[in-house]
């Protein structure tokens, strides 16, 4: 049977660990309906993870006894010997719905970061940090992932431009380019450039060109939604 998986801030070096967090709590209580006895699965958000057995489950705090430790071994690897790839997606501003599936999905194949972009032709500006980083969260702990990606401050195009440029390499998705034919695998800190609803204009595309590190590159001849686009790319970038 498939454990429940958390992700919080858990001390798992000891034998047993104390949680009073309202959320794990109720999550834990309210909606999955778990008692004493139970096991799960607590993950310290740094690879560090171990099951647990539930010793006591109130409204106001849990014990939890720690059974057994490892790490997640679920992580992209970095092929400089580090624990993880980090693979960053830029992706523009879009209406509540479309931006929330595009994280969530984006979280799950395994991106460590979501820069929010507002481009020449993004018109949504508005972002409820608090219930992305929730869906962040659950996220991360459905899929399986030992880390907890992070979402980062919206910026405007030439500020992503100018952070991109401490990445190893930076894919600039354009309609029309050939499509990515080598892996990612030596990269260890990528950079994933997805175009707004009306697409790139003329001057984004030129400083991308003109950016060291950029590569511009398509998904294919068929036209994708920004939030399709944002998953698949995203994908590509960790095979």
């Amino acid at each position: 049977m498939r454990l429940h998986r958390f992700i919080g801030n858990f001390d798992l070096s000891k034998k047993g660990v104390s949680a009073n967090d309202a959320d794990f709590i109720n999550q834990a209580r309210n909606v999955l309906r778990l008692k004493v006895g139970d096991k799960l699965i607590l993950c310290d958000g740094n690879l560090n993870e171990a099951v647990a057995e539930i010793i006591n489950l109130n409204k106001e705090s849990t014990e939890l006894k720690i059974l057994e430790t490892y790490k997640n071994q679920n992580e992209p690897a970095s092929p400089a010997g580090g624990p993880e790839r980090n693979t960053i997606l830029y992706c523009p501003i879009l209406k509540k719905e479309n931006f929330e599936w595009a994280v969530q999905k984006a979280v799950e194949v395994g991106v460590k970061e979501i820069t929010p972009i507002i481009t020449a032709r993004t018109v949504k500006l508005g972002l409820n940090k608090d219930r992305l980083k929730k869906i962040i969260k659950e996220a991360a702990e459905q899929s399986g992932r030992g880390i907890l990606p992070r979402l980062n401050e919206a910026i405007i195009f030439d500020e992503a431009i100018k952070s991109a440029k401490e990445n190893d390499l930076n894919l600039f998705f354009q309609a029309g380019y050939p499509p990515l034919r080598h892996s990612m695998s030596k990269f260890e800190k990528v950079g994933i450039f997805i175009g707004p609803e009306g697409g790139w204009d003329e001057e984004e595309i030129k400083k991308a060109q003109s950016s060291n590190g950029f590569t511009i590159v398509g998904l294919g001849k068929t036209v994708l939604r920004t939030e399709t686009a944002a998953v698949i790319a995203s994908h590509q970038s960790l095979a």
